[in-house]
Protein backbone atom coordinates (compact mmCIF):
# COMPACT_ATOMS: atom_id res chain seq x y z
CA UNK A 1 0.00 0.00 0.00
CA UNK A 2 1.34 3.49 -0.91
CA UNK A 3 2.03 6.21 1.62
CA UNK A 4 -0.91 8.19 0.26
CA UNK A 5 -3.21 5.23 0.78
CA UNK A 6 -1.85 4.78 4.31
CA UNK A 7 -2.66 8.42 5.05
CA UNK A 8 -6.15 8.11 3.57
CA UNK A 9 -6.82 4.96 5.57
CA UNK A 10 -5.58 6.65 8.75
CA UNK A 11 -7.87 9.65 8.22
CA UNK A 12 -10.79 7.37 7.43
CA UNK A 13 -10.21 5.39 10.63
CA UNK A 14 -10.12 8.60 12.69
CA UNK A 15 -13.37 9.84 11.16
CA UNK A 16 -15.06 6.48 11.77
CA UNK A 17 -13.80 6.48 15.36
CA UNK A 18 -15.12 10.00 15.89
CA UNK A 19 -18.53 8.93 14.65
CA UNK A 20 -18.46 6.00 17.10
CA UNK A 21 -17.92 8.14 20.17
CA UNK A 22 -18.94 11.74 19.39
CA UNK A 23 -22.55 12.62 18.62
CA UNK A 24 -22.36 13.96 15.09
CA UNK A 25 -18.67 13.08 14.76
CA UNK A 26 -17.30 16.49 15.82
CA UNK A 27 -17.60 18.32 19.15
CA UNK A 28 -19.17 21.47 17.67
CA UNK A 29 -21.47 20.71 14.78
CA UNK A 30 -20.72 24.13 13.24
CA UNK A 31 -17.35 22.58 12.34
CA UNK A 32 -18.86 19.71 10.35
CA UNK A 33 -18.01 20.64 6.77
CA UNK A 34 -16.73 19.22 3.50
CA UNK A 35 -13.93 18.62 2.76
CA UNK A 36 -13.49 16.81 6.06
CA UNK A 37 -9.89 17.69 6.95
CA UNK A 38 -8.28 16.76 10.26
CA UNK A 39 -5.79 19.40 11.35
CA UNK A 40 -3.25 18.40 13.99
CA UNK A 41 -0.81 21.35 14.26
CA UNK A 42 -0.89 25.10 13.84
CA UNK A 43 1.73 27.82 14.06
CA UNK A 44 1.52 31.44 13.04
CA UNK A 45 -0.40 31.65 9.76
CA UNK A 46 -0.17 27.94 8.96
CA UNK A 47 -2.28 24.83 9.59
CA UNK A 48 -0.97 21.29 9.12
CA UNK A 49 -3.30 18.36 8.57
CA UNK A 50 -2.92 14.77 9.72
CA UNK A 51 -1.04 13.72 6.59
CA UNK A 52 1.44 16.61 6.81
CA UNK A 53 -0.08 18.97 4.23
CA UNK A 54 0.38 22.63 5.12
CA UNK A 55 -2.19 25.38 4.48
CA UNK A 56 -2.14 29.16 4.77
CA UNK A 57 -4.99 29.77 7.19
CA UNK A 58 -7.60 32.52 6.78
CA UNK A 59 -10.26 30.82 8.91
CA UNK A 60 -8.46 31.38 12.24
CA UNK A 61 -10.89 29.01 14.02
CA UNK A 62 -13.81 31.42 13.40
CA UNK A 63 -11.41 34.38 13.96
CA UNK A 64 -9.86 34.24 17.49
CA UNK A 65 -6.24 34.02 16.34
CA UNK A 66 -5.55 37.72 15.80
CA UNK A 67 -1.85 37.29 16.64
CA UNK A 68 -1.62 33.93 14.87
CA UNK A 69 -1.78 30.33 16.04
CA UNK A 70 0.28 29.39 19.09
CA UNK A 71 1.71 32.87 19.50
CA UNK A 72 4.96 32.38 21.46
CA UNK A 73 4.35 35.32 23.81
CA UNK A 74 0.81 34.27 24.66
CA UNK A 75 1.81 30.63 25.14
CA UNK A 76 4.76 31.66 27.32
CA UNK A 77 2.40 33.58 29.61
CA UNK A 78 0.26 30.47 30.04
CA UNK A 79 3.30 28.31 30.77
CA UNK A 80 4.48 30.86 33.35
CA UNK A 81 1.07 30.70 35.06
CA UNK A 82 1.40 26.91 35.21
CA UNK A 83 4.94 27.17 36.55
CA UNK A 84 3.76 29.58 39.27
CA UNK A 85 1.28 26.88 40.27
CA UNK A 86 -1.70 29.11 39.71
CA UNK A 87 -4.84 27.03 39.86
CA UNK A 88 -8.60 27.18 39.75
CA UNK A 89 -9.13 28.48 43.29
CA UNK A 90 -12.92 28.61 43.35
CA UNK A 91 -13.14 31.08 46.21
CA UNK A 92 -12.60 34.81 46.47
CA UNK A 93 -10.98 37.02 43.84
CA UNK A 94 -7.59 36.41 42.25
CA UNK A 95 -4.77 38.73 41.12
CA UNK A 96 -5.15 37.64 37.49
CA UNK A 97 -8.86 38.37 37.23
CA UNK A 98 -8.27 41.84 38.71
CA UNK A 99 -5.47 42.52 36.23
CA UNK A 100 -7.58 41.30 33.32
CA UNK A 101 -10.60 43.37 34.37
CA UNK A 102 -8.45 46.50 34.74
CA UNK A 103 -6.89 46.02 31.30
CA UNK A 104 -10.32 45.56 29.70
CA UNK A 105 -11.75 48.67 31.35
CA UNK A 106 -8.69 50.70 30.37
CA UNK A 107 -8.85 49.45 26.78
CA UNK A 108 -12.56 49.95 26.06
CA UNK A 109 -13.89 53.25 27.48
CA UNK A 110 -17.52 52.06 27.71
CA UNK A 111 -16.55 49.26 30.11
CA UNK A 112 -17.07 50.75 33.56
CA UNK A 113 -17.38 47.27 35.06
CA UNK A 114 -16.84 43.80 33.57
CA UNK A 115 -17.51 40.15 34.23
CA UNK A 116 -15.62 37.26 32.69
CA UNK A 117 -17.17 34.16 31.09
CA UNK A 118 -15.80 31.24 29.11
CA UNK A 119 -17.59 31.84 25.80
CA UNK A 120 -19.30 34.53 23.79
CA UNK A 121 -22.60 32.65 24.03
CA UNK A 122 -22.45 32.86 27.83
CA UNK A 123 -21.76 36.58 27.57
CA UNK A 124 -24.79 37.20 25.35
CA UNK A 125 -27.01 35.13 27.65
CA UNK A 126 -25.94 37.24 30.64
CA UNK A 127 -26.46 40.46 28.68
CA UNK A 128 -30.04 39.54 27.81
CA UNK A 129 -30.79 38.53 31.38
CA UNK A 130 -29.23 41.75 32.66
CA UNK A 131 -31.20 43.89 30.18
CA UNK A 132 -34.45 42.24 31.20
CA UNK A 133 -33.70 42.71 34.89
CA UNK A 134 -32.72 46.35 34.39
CA UNK A 135 -35.69 47.35 32.19
CA UNK A 136 -38.36 45.01 33.58
CA UNK A 137 -39.18 44.00 30.00
CA UNK A 138 -38.92 40.66 28.18
CA UNK A 139 -38.69 41.35 24.43
CA UNK A 140 -35.47 41.72 22.46
CA UNK A 141 -34.61 42.78 18.91
CA UNK A 142 -32.15 40.68 16.90
CA UNK A 143 -30.73 41.06 13.40
CA UNK A 144 -31.45 38.83 10.42
CA UNK A 145 -28.13 37.23 9.50
CA UNK A 146 -26.71 37.87 12.95
CA UNK A 147 -25.31 35.22 15.24
CA UNK A 148 -25.18 35.78 19.00
CA UNK A 149 -24.68 32.27 20.36
CA UNK A 150 -26.45 28.97 20.84
CA UNK A 151 -28.91 29.57 23.71
CA UNK A 152 -32.69 29.79 23.35
CA UNK A 153 -32.95 33.58 23.26
CA UNK A 154 -30.74 33.94 20.21
CA UNK A 155 -30.72 30.58 18.38
CA UNK A 156 -32.47 31.65 15.19
CA UNK A 157 -31.44 30.55 11.71
CA UNK A 158 -28.47 32.63 10.57
CA UNK A 159 -28.74 32.07 6.82
CA UNK A 160 -32.42 31.45 5.96
CA UNK A 161 -33.55 31.25 2.34
CA UNK A 162 -35.69 33.89 0.68
CA UNK A 163 -38.48 31.29 0.61
CA UNK A 164 -38.26 30.99 4.40
CA UNK A 165 -38.25 34.71 5.22
CA UNK A 166 -40.35 36.04 2.37
CA UNK A 167 -39.95 39.37 0.56
CA UNK A 168 -38.19 42.34 2.10
CA UNK A 169 -40.20 44.02 4.83
CA UNK A 170 -39.53 47.55 6.07
CA UNK A 171 -40.72 48.71 8.44
CA UNK A 172 -41.59 45.38 10.00
CA UNK A 173 -40.11 42.12 11.20
CA UNK A 174 -39.35 38.64 9.89
CA UNK A 175 -40.46 35.25 11.21
CA UNK A 176 -38.29 33.82 13.97
CA UNK A 177 -36.92 30.58 12.56
CA UNK A 178 -35.37 28.53 15.37
CA UNK A 179 -31.92 27.12 14.65
CA UNK A 180 -32.57 24.12 16.88
CA UNK A 181 -35.21 21.74 18.13
CA UNK A 182 -36.02 21.93 21.82
CA UNK A 183 -36.67 25.69 22.00
CA UNK A 184 -39.99 26.49 23.71
CA UNK A 185 -42.46 28.45 21.63
CA UNK A 186 -42.90 30.77 24.60
CA UNK A 187 -39.27 31.86 24.29
CA UNK A 188 -39.70 32.69 20.61
CA UNK A 189 -42.58 35.09 21.18
CA UNK A 190 -40.20 37.51 22.89
CA UNK A 191 -37.83 37.66 19.91
CA UNK A 192 -38.15 40.16 17.08
CA UNK A 193 -35.96 39.80 13.99
CA UNK A 194 -35.34 42.73 11.64
CA UNK A 195 -32.82 43.38 8.92
CA UNK A 196 -29.44 44.89 9.75
CA UNK A 197 -29.07 48.50 8.57
CA UNK A 198 -32.86 48.99 8.89
CA UNK A 199 -33.39 51.35 11.81
CA UNK A 200 -36.95 52.08 10.65
CA UNK A 201 -37.88 48.50 11.49
CA UNK A 202 -36.24 48.81 14.91
CA UNK A 203 -38.34 51.90 15.53
CA UNK A 204 -41.46 50.08 14.31
CA UNK A 205 -40.97 47.14 16.68
CA UNK A 206 -40.19 49.46 19.58
CA UNK A 207 -43.52 51.16 18.96
CA UNK A 208 -45.32 47.81 19.13
CA UNK A 209 -43.53 45.92 21.92
CA UNK A 210 -41.79 46.61 25.26
CA UNK A 211 -38.16 46.08 24.23
CA UNK A 212 -35.50 45.28 26.81
CA UNK A 213 -32.55 45.50 24.43
CA UNK A 214 -31.38 45.69 20.86
CA UNK A 215 -28.65 43.07 20.46
CA UNK A 216 -26.52 43.79 17.41
CA UNK A 217 -23.14 42.95 15.95
CA UNK A 218 -21.92 46.42 14.90
CA UNK A 219 -20.60 44.70 11.77
CA UNK A 220 -22.30 41.47 10.69
CA UNK A 221 -19.35 39.07 10.61
CA UNK A 222 -21.09 35.71 10.72
CA UNK A 223 -22.36 36.14 7.16
CA UNK A 224 -19.09 37.57 5.88
CA UNK A 225 -18.51 41.27 6.45
CA UNK A 226 -21.59 43.48 6.22
CA UNK A 227 -20.74 47.03 7.28
CA UNK A 228 -23.18 49.42 8.94
CA UNK A 229 -24.48 52.29 6.88
CA UNK A 230 -23.43 55.77 8.04
CA UNK A 231 -25.53 56.86 11.05
CA UNK A 232 -27.20 53.41 11.45
CA UNK A 233 -25.57 52.59 14.77
CA UNK A 234 -25.98 56.16 15.99
CA UNK A 235 -29.70 55.95 15.25
CA UNK A 236 -29.95 52.68 17.20
CA UNK A 237 -28.40 54.56 20.12
CA UNK A 238 -30.99 57.34 19.79
CA UNK A 239 -33.91 54.89 19.50
CA UNK A 240 -32.82 52.93 22.56
CA UNK A 241 -32.51 56.14 24.58
CA UNK A 242 -35.94 57.35 23.44
CA UNK A 243 -37.71 54.04 24.17
CA UNK A 244 -35.87 53.08 27.36
CA UNK A 245 -34.16 49.99 25.89
CA UNK A 246 -30.52 48.99 26.24
CA UNK A 247 -28.17 49.01 23.28
CA UNK A 248 -25.97 45.89 23.39
CA UNK A 249 -23.01 45.53 21.03
CA UNK A 250 -22.01 41.94 20.36
CA UNK A 251 -18.31 42.47 19.63
CA UNK A 252 -17.40 38.82 20.06
CA UNK A 253 -16.07 38.84 16.48
CA UNK A 254 -15.47 42.56 15.83
CA UNK A 255 -13.66 43.16 19.12
CA UNK A 256 -9.91 43.86 18.67
CA UNK A 257 -10.11 43.21 14.91
CA UNK A 258 -9.90 46.91 14.05
CA UNK A 259 -8.46 48.39 17.24
CA UNK A 260 -8.15 47.62 20.94
CA UNK A 261 -11.19 49.77 21.75
CA UNK A 262 -13.52 47.64 19.64
CA UNK A 263 -15.66 48.67 16.70
CA UNK A 264 -17.48 51.05 19.04
CA UNK A 265 -14.34 53.18 19.00
CA UNK A 266 -14.38 53.18 15.19
CA UNK A 267 -18.04 54.17 14.89
CA UNK A 268 -17.97 56.47 17.94
CA UNK A 269 -21.18 55.02 19.37
CA UNK A 270 -21.30 54.01 23.04
CA UNK A 271 -23.43 50.95 23.85
CA UNK A 272 -24.89 50.25 27.29
CA UNK A 273 -23.39 46.77 27.33
CA UNK A 274 -20.64 45.18 25.27
CA UNK A 275 -19.71 41.56 24.67
CA UNK A 276 -16.26 40.37 23.71
CA UNK A 277 -14.66 36.99 23.03
CA UNK A 278 -12.67 35.34 20.24
CA UNK A 279 -9.56 37.54 19.92
CA UNK A 280 -9.53 38.59 23.59
CA UNK A 281 -7.28 35.64 24.49
CA UNK A 282 -5.95 34.81 20.99
CA UNK A 283 -7.61 31.40 20.80
CA UNK A 284 -7.91 30.49 24.46
CA UNK A 285 -11.56 30.26 25.64
CA UNK A 286 -12.75 33.62 26.94
CA UNK A 287 -15.89 35.75 26.97
CA UNK A 288 -16.46 39.21 28.43
CA UNK A 289 -19.55 41.20 29.34
CA UNK A 290 -19.13 44.78 30.44
CA UNK A 291 -20.73 48.19 30.40
CA UNK A 292 -22.27 50.91 32.50
CA UNK A 293 -21.79 50.49 36.23
CA UNK A 294 -25.44 51.24 37.00
CA UNK A 295 -26.44 48.20 34.92
CA UNK A 296 -23.59 45.88 35.85
CA UNK A 297 -24.24 46.45 39.57
CA UNK A 298 -27.35 44.27 39.25
CA UNK A 299 -25.00 41.29 39.38
CA UNK A 300 -24.52 42.07 43.07
CA UNK A 301 -27.67 44.04 43.90
CA UNK A 302 -28.60 43.67 47.59
CA UNK A 303 -32.27 43.38 46.62
CA UNK A 304 -32.98 39.67 45.85
CA UNK A 305 -35.74 40.74 43.46
CA UNK A 306 -33.20 42.64 41.31
CA UNK A 307 -30.04 40.62 41.78
CA UNK A 308 -29.08 38.99 38.46
CA UNK A 309 -27.22 35.71 38.66
CA UNK A 310 -23.81 35.32 37.07
CA UNK A 311 -21.77 32.25 37.93
CA UNK A 312 -19.30 29.88 36.34
CA UNK A 313 -16.75 27.56 37.91
CA UNK A 314 -14.23 28.20 35.15
CA UNK A 315 -14.79 31.97 34.75
CA UNK A 316 -11.39 33.72 34.63
CA UNK A 317 -9.48 30.45 34.80
CA UNK A 318 -5.83 31.37 35.47
CA UNK A 319 -4.50 29.95 32.21
CA UNK A 320 -7.07 31.60 29.95
CA UNK A 321 -6.68 34.81 31.96
CA UNK A 322 -2.92 34.68 31.43
CA UNK A 323 -3.49 34.36 27.69
CA UNK A 324 -5.92 37.29 27.66
CA UNK A 325 -3.62 39.50 29.72
CA UNK A 326 -0.69 38.75 27.41
CA UNK A 327 -2.83 39.45 24.32
CA UNK A 328 -4.22 42.74 25.59
CA UNK A 329 -0.84 43.94 26.86
CA UNK A 330 0.70 43.20 23.45
CA UNK A 331 -2.05 45.13 21.67
CA UNK A 332 -1.76 47.97 24.20
CA UNK A 333 2.02 48.28 23.93
CA UNK A 334 2.47 47.51 20.23
CA UNK A 335 -0.98 48.16 18.82
CA UNK A 336 0.04 50.90 16.40
CA UNK A 337 2.52 48.59 14.73
CA UNK A 338 0.28 45.50 14.84
CA UNK A 339 -2.84 47.20 13.48
CA UNK A 340 -0.89 49.06 10.79
CA UNK A 341 0.55 45.74 9.64
CA UNK A 342 -2.83 44.01 9.71
CA UNK A 343 -4.39 46.87 7.75
CA UNK A 344 -1.63 46.85 5.14
CA UNK A 345 -1.68 43.09 4.61
CA UNK A 346 -5.46 42.88 4.42
CA UNK A 347 -5.66 45.85 2.07
CA UNK A 348 -3.09 44.14 -0.20
CA UNK A 349 -5.07 40.91 -0.17
CA UNK A 350 -8.40 42.61 -0.90
CA UNK A 351 -6.94 44.78 -3.68
CA UNK A 352 -5.34 41.73 -5.26
CA UNK A 353 -8.53 39.68 -5.14
CA UNK A 354 -10.53 42.59 -6.56
CA UNK A 355 -8.14 42.84 -9.51
CA UNK A 356 -8.17 39.09 -10.13
CA UNK A 357 -11.96 38.88 -10.34
CA UNK A 358 -12.21 42.07 -12.38
CA UNK A 359 -9.67 40.81 -14.94
CA UNK A 360 -11.77 37.65 -15.38
CA UNK A 361 -15.02 39.58 -15.71
CA UNK A 362 -16.51 38.04 -12.56
CA UNK A 363 -18.83 40.31 -10.61
CA UNK A 364 -17.50 40.51 -7.06
CA UNK A 365 -16.94 42.76 -4.09
CA UNK A 366 -14.72 42.20 -1.05
CA UNK A 367 -15.67 44.44 1.87
CA UNK A 368 -13.48 44.36 4.96
CA UNK A 369 -13.48 45.47 8.56
CA UNK A 370 -9.87 45.86 9.57
CA UNK A 371 -8.33 42.40 9.17
CA UNK A 372 -11.67 40.67 8.47
CA UNK A 373 -12.87 40.35 4.86
CA UNK A 374 -15.26 38.41 2.65
CA UNK A 375 -15.71 38.12 -1.11
CA UNK A 376 -19.29 38.23 -2.36
CA UNK A 377 -20.08 37.25 -5.92
CA UNK A 378 -22.42 40.12 -6.73
CA UNK A 379 -21.94 43.63 -8.12
CA UNK A 380 -22.22 45.58 -4.85
CA UNK A 381 -21.34 45.38 -1.19
CA UNK A 382 -24.37 43.80 0.53
CA UNK A 383 -26.20 45.81 3.18
CA UNK A 384 -28.04 42.94 4.91
CA UNK A 385 -28.78 39.22 4.71
CA UNK A 386 -31.77 39.74 2.42
CA UNK A 387 -29.43 41.41 -0.05
CA UNK A 388 -26.95 38.51 0.12
CA UNK A 389 -29.63 35.81 -0.15
CA UNK A 390 -31.08 37.45 -3.26
CA UNK A 391 -27.89 38.43 -5.11
CA UNK A 392 -24.85 36.38 -4.05
CA UNK A 393 -23.74 33.43 -6.18
CA UNK A 394 -23.55 30.76 -3.47
CA UNK A 395 -22.51 27.93 -5.78
CA UNK A 396 -19.60 29.92 -7.23
CA UNK A 397 -18.54 30.84 -3.68
CA UNK A 398 -18.59 27.17 -2.64
CA UNK A 399 -16.56 26.09 -5.68
CA UNK A 400 -14.05 28.91 -5.19
CA UNK A 401 -13.44 28.05 -1.52
CA UNK A 402 -13.13 24.35 -2.27
CA UNK A 403 -10.59 25.01 -5.04
CA UNK A 404 -8.50 27.23 -2.75
CA UNK A 405 -8.44 24.51 -0.09
CA UNK A 406 -7.33 21.92 -2.62
CA UNK A 407 -4.33 24.15 -3.37
CA UNK A 408 -3.35 24.90 0.22
CA UNK A 409 -5.30 28.06 1.08
CA UNK A 410 -7.74 27.37 3.89
CA UNK A 411 -10.93 29.36 4.12
CA UNK A 412 -13.94 27.88 5.84
CA UNK A 413 -15.68 25.90 3.06
CA UNK A 414 -19.09 27.47 3.53
CA UNK A 415 -20.30 30.46 1.50
CA UNK A 416 -20.29 33.91 3.12
CA UNK A 417 -17.91 33.05 5.93
CA UNK A 418 -15.43 35.67 7.09
CA UNK A 419 -11.75 35.46 6.23
CA UNK A 420 -9.26 36.66 8.85
CA UNK A 421 -5.72 37.93 8.43
CA UNK A 422 -3.48 37.59 11.48
CA UNK A 423 -0.41 39.48 12.63
CA UNK A 424 1.53 36.29 11.85
CA UNK A 425 0.73 36.45 8.13
CA UNK A 426 3.60 37.60 5.93
CA UNK A 427 3.85 39.39 2.61
CA UNK A 428 4.93 36.04 1.19
CA UNK A 429 1.68 34.50 2.46
CA UNK A 430 -0.31 37.21 0.69
CA UNK A 431 1.72 36.79 -2.52
CA UNK A 432 1.21 33.02 -2.47
CA UNK A 433 -2.50 33.41 -1.76
CA UNK A 434 -3.02 35.81 -4.66
CA UNK A 435 -0.99 33.59 -6.98
CA UNK A 436 -3.18 30.59 -6.13
CA UNK A 437 -6.39 32.64 -6.23
CA UNK A 438 -5.53 33.83 -9.74
CA UNK A 439 -4.96 30.22 -10.84
CA UNK A 440 -8.23 29.09 -9.21
CA UNK A 441 -10.30 31.91 -10.71
CA UNK A 442 -8.84 31.15 -14.13
CA UNK A 443 -10.15 27.59 -13.82
CA UNK A 444 -13.61 28.34 -12.41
Amino acid sequence: MSADRDDAASIDRLIRSAASYIAGGVVSLNRKVEPDITFVRAAGSKLTDIDGTEYIDYHAAFSPHLLGHNDPGVNAAVVEAIDRQESLMGTGTTPWEVTLARLLCESVPSLERVQITNTGSEATAHAIRLARAYTGRDDIILMLGGYNGWHNDVARTVMPTIEQIGPRVSPGEYPVLPFSAGIPQDALRHLHVVNFNDSDSVEYVMGERPIACVLVEPVLQNIGVVLPRPSYLARLRELCDRHGALLVFDEVKTGFRTCLGGYQQVCNVTPDLSLFGKAVANGYPMGVIGGRERIMRLFHDPDPARKTLIAGTYNAHPFTSAAAIATIERLRDHGDEIYARLDRLTARLVAGLTEIFSDRGIASTTPRNGSAYCTYFCDHAPVDWHDIAANHDFELDRRYRRALIERGIYQFPQPCKQGSVSAAHSDQDIDRTLEIAARVVGEL
